[in-house]
């Protein structure tokens, strides 16, 4: 009888332990944004990866830039915000350091390439503190800004996550967001992602594998 009751116990235990473990992987799954899917050019998914598309923000020095303004170039493009403590900061100097790389090794590549960082704190992140923070960075790095819609619009094509963080100051919250780094072909289409934390030596490796 003590048998069958403690093998009883020990299966409710089993049992409460895996829906445990089920519900944490839920709440990670649900809490994490997904990563966007891999084109064909990388060997993931055969489908058409559907990221990126039209976009209409304003630039560091106030002219209004368009997708379309970069045909026939190359985009690494990332979104963050010029308040992030570590991440944005960590992606645009590996992008910075990246292009500095490919520059030594293959010039006519790296002209080929245009950095663009793009805001999705558009309430703090104006065109002068947009043109101030850029100076941190690539000479060549494209700093957009915009409404709030015309951010949530770009934002949406390029499938990124960003929320804002309340603080007990209203002036010092933080974004939450996505962290990825795309790579955009001569013709809009997505090539790749890497993340803010992929070294410098890597992502200009990757860069002088996809362009041509």
């Amino acid at each position: 009888m003590q048998s069958r009751l403690l093998k009883r116990a020990l299966i409710i235990f089993v049992a409460g332990f895996i829906l445990l473990l089920i519900g944490l992987a839920a709440a990670w799954y649900l809490r994490e944004p997904a990563p966007p899917p891999q084109s064909r050019i990388d060997g993931g998914s055969t489908g058409e990866a559907r990221i990126g598309g039209p976009f209409e923000l304003t630039d560091q020095n106030g002219e209004l830039r368009r997708a379309r303004h970069f045909s026939g170039q190359y985009m690494l493009i990332y979104f963050g915000f010029t308040f992030c403590p570590d991440v944005c900061p960590t992606a645009l100097t590996n992008m910075t350091q990246a292009l500095d790389l490919l520059e030594e090794g293959a010039p006519a590549k790296a002209n080929q390439v245009v950095p663009i960082f793009i805001t999705v704190d558009p309430e703090r992140d104006t065109v002068e503190e947009m043109a101030s923070y850029a100076e941190h960075f690539h000479p060549d790095l494209v700093a957009l800004t915009g409404t709030k819609d015309q951010i949530a619009a770009a934002a949406k094509q390029y499938r990124v996550y960003y929320e804002k963080v309340e603080d007990a100051s209203a002036s010092n919250y933080l974004m939450d967001h996505s962290s990825y780094i795309y790579l955009m072909g001569p013709e809009g289409e997505y090539l790749t992602h890497y993340t803010h934390q992929t070294p410098a030596d890597e992502l200009a490796e990757g860069l002088e594998r996809y362009i041509k």
